[in-house]
């Protein structure tokens, strides 16, 4: 692996880093004049406008694309982060500390880019693109094309080899199911390529099962990667009719409104637990509780 011009965990003053090394000084997005490298840095500063980043897995970090007002493009940045490979480049991720401070992490590799609706700067919806690095010289267990496996919608288009909601089906954002590509596999990296109940691990079939039903949920909690488990058909047509629940410590909960002798015709034993449940997850968690059909 090539050396790191950069120290793991030191704070860097940003504006020295563009002095030796080139670049805008105020984009997320800084491609290198002086040196083959592009800089990523993500913050809180612009979560308002959906620029959420953040580690799926220890190994998948995602990445908010650039474009301030209206649909984010394939194009200067964007395309700089997708092509790097090939053209050669290197991707180095920052993380502000405070103003004019960041921290250096780690060294990225692209490995997919897909849609999801967001707000612009003037509160609008348009699509975003959300980005999916690996950690450099991570292995990923799964291929592009296993987790590319599910269902093209209605209202759905081709947008530069992303599916997007076409035209007519923008103003419908807000309440419609379209552009979730990028949640979907948020929750498949987050629930690290298996069903978080029984670990089966065949994509095709998995579901990316909101923990709080999209018609229940604001238009964050939709897209919140905690809001999600990924779960085996069975489980999650159980779990979404709120026949089954799992409590803070993952321990599955069944309904009193299917005899258990039922429930194990289906394979469903009681003694499901769901392992790496966060904090984060436990508020969806507890308000699906309280629909849960006792």
């Amino acid at each position: 692996m090539e050396r790191l011009p950069f120290i793991p965990d030191y704070i860097y003053k940003r504006s020295a880093i563009h002095d030796q090394y080139g670049g805008n000084r105020q984009s997320g997005i800084s491609p290198c004049g002086n040196a083959p490298y592009i800089f990523i840095f993500s913050g809180r500063t612009g979560e308002q406008f959906g620029y959420k980043d953040g580690w799926d897995n220890e190994d998948i970090f995602s990445y908010t694309g650039e474009g301030q007002e209206g649909d984010m493009k394939l194009t200067k940045g964007n395309l700089a982060l997708k092509d790097h490979v090939k053209n050669g480049k290197r991707v180095f991720l920052f993380q502000y500390q405070s103003k004019g401070f960041v921290k250096f992490v780690t060294e990225l590799e692209f490995f997919d880019v897909d849609s999801f609706s967001t707000l612009d700067k003037n509160e609008t919806y348009r699509v975003g693109l959300k980005f999916f690095f690996k950690r450099k010289g991570a292995y990923i267990p799964v291929t592009l094309d296993q987790i590319n496996q599910y269902q093209i919608q209605e209202g759905i288009v081709d947008y530069g080899g992303l599916l997007v909601p076409s035209v007519t089906e923008r103003s419908g954002l807000v309440t419609s199911r379209v552009g979730q590509g990028a949640y979907r596999k948020r929750v498949i990296y987050r629930w690290k390529y298996q069903c978080a109940v029984t670990k089966f691990d065949r994509l095709e079939v998995l579901i990316a099962s909101h923990i709080v039903p999209w018609a229940k949920a604001s238009n964050e909690e939709r897209l919140d990667v905690n809001n999600g488990l990924l779960l085996s058909p069975t489980y999650d047509a159980l779990f979404d009719k709120h026949l089954i629940t799992f409590d803070r410590a993952g321990k599955i909960v069944l309904s009193n409104k299917i005899e258990t002798s039922a429930f194990e015709k289906i394979g469903v034993t009681g003694k499901e637990r769901i392992e790496g449940l966060s904090t984060y997850n436990f508020s969806y968690l507890e308000r699906h509780n309280e629909l849960f059909a006792i």
